[in-house]
């Protein structure tokens, strides 16, 4: 039985099946910290995007894109908080606060275009007050391309048409914030 057993876990992990490709932060749990809510609109965070690190991106991958997105926003379509395109296909891990576009944290061939806040880099939570609790999806996409042929004016939902036909795999961590 032991052989069996050990068979089995020996040819899950040749195949892959052990290995997927996985997002994470050493920052983030459930729920967002006062590091990481917007400072504005009535909240009084620092709004300092998470660290984040991915592993087991396909072989063919050529660049990565992240995109937070609360899908719970009271305007028909979500809001988008962060979006980041063109990062390399050499890195693997953004430090904290790498969203302050002042900071310059990320290559030079990233992109940190619009968000919903209508400025540039990371924008954190910050839900209506009294409108209950709110989901914040951080999404890895392994992309295709090396580029996304945009700029950092592009729109929430152009990027999203760009990364929905160059995504070859994504992976995504979800965390929460209500006021």
């Amino acid at each position: 039985m032991k052989k069996i057993t050990f068979l089995l876990f020996s040819l899950c992990f040749s195949f892959g099946f052990s290995q997927t490709f996985t997002l994470k932060s050493t920052e983030l749990s459930g729920q967002a910290t006062v590091d990481q809510l917007f400072n504005g609109f009535g909240c009084t965070g620092k709004n300092i995007s998470p660290q984040l690190s991915w592993e087991n991106a396909p072989k063919e991958t050529k660049s990565f894109a992240i995109t937070i997105h609360d899908p719970d926003a009271p305007t028909g379509s979500g809001w988008w908080h962060w979006i980041v395109f063109n990062i390399p296909n050499t890195i693997t891990e953004l430090p904290s606060d790498a969203g302050n576009v002042s900071k310059n944290l990320l290559s030079k061939e990233s992109i940190q275009s619009k968000t919903d806040f209508g400025t540039y880099g990371y924008g954190g939570p910050c839900p209506p007050e009294g409108h209950g609790i709110h989901q914040y999806i951080i999404t890895i996409h392994a992309l295709k391309t090396e580029k996304l042929e945009l700029d950092k004016d592009a729109s929430p939902a152009l990027v999203g048409y760009y990364l929905n036909f160059n995504t070859i795999k994504k992976s995504s961590l979800v965390f929460y914030h209500n006021r």
